[in-house]
């Protein structure tokens, strides 16, 4: 039987949390150039030095936390179920859901690092698996939540028009607040993909 955490051990995982979460809502709300090392240090109410015991490097605390919300994004895609409906009304539910994956503060976050990265390859090669991760965990999560066949080229390529779409209507909302427009667009395309997914179930 394993003992349980001393409380140094305890306080320092907390610690690490709080920076985590701290560095996605300054990344999300301030932007890359501003979100420096003593800004998140600050807003997690943690030392300059206790946060480079952690995050030896800016680049180091960035890559962690999006890592970690990636990961807490992830328990919840698969934690997530549809009602018991059928046809086009589950359909529109799945879309509806795997647009809400996209709206809020990681992808603000998660842009802001895109941005940076697409003028330094070093970052770039550290982001591209991150965001390939996030991305096949919500394609295998509209694939299970359709229950469709996802070995149909087609089919895949719906999917993958989904997802483009929901990544689209996030980046609109990053601006103003788009959720009127974003329902009657997800409305609208759900209709479609019903339809097209019927069409390769017949």
């Amino acid at each position: 039987m394993s003992s349980a955490p001393a409380p140094k051990q305890d306080r320092s995982r907390v610690t690490r949390q709080r920076i985590l979460e701290a560095a996605v809502e300054s990344l999300a709300t301030r932007g890359w150039d501003a979100s420096t090392v003593s800004v998140i240090a600050a807003d997690a109410e943690a030392s300059r030095g206790a946060l480079q015991h952690h995050f030896p490097t800016r680049e180091d605390l960035i890559i962690a936390a999006l890592d970690y919300m990636f990961e807490k994004r992830a328990a919840q895609m698969a934690a997530l179920t549809i009602p018991d409906l059928t046809g086009p009304d589950r359909v529109a539910m799945v879309v509806r859901t795997v647009v809400d994956l996209y709206i809020g503060s990681l992808f603000r976050a998660s842009l802001q690092v895109w941005n940076a990265a697409s003028a330094d390859p070093a970052l770039r090669d550290r982001i591209l698996p991150l965001e390939h991760k996030f991305g096949s965990g919500v394609h295998d999560l509209t694939v299970r939540l359709l229950g469709v066949d996802d070995s149909d080229p087609q089919v895949r390529s719906l999917i993958r028009a989904t997802l483009d779409l929901a990544r689209g209507l996030a980046l609109a909302d990053v601006l103003t607040d788009d959720s009127r427009r974003r329902r009657r667009v997800v409305d609208a395309w759900a209709a479609q993909l019903a339809v097209a997914l019927a069409a390769r179930s017949s």
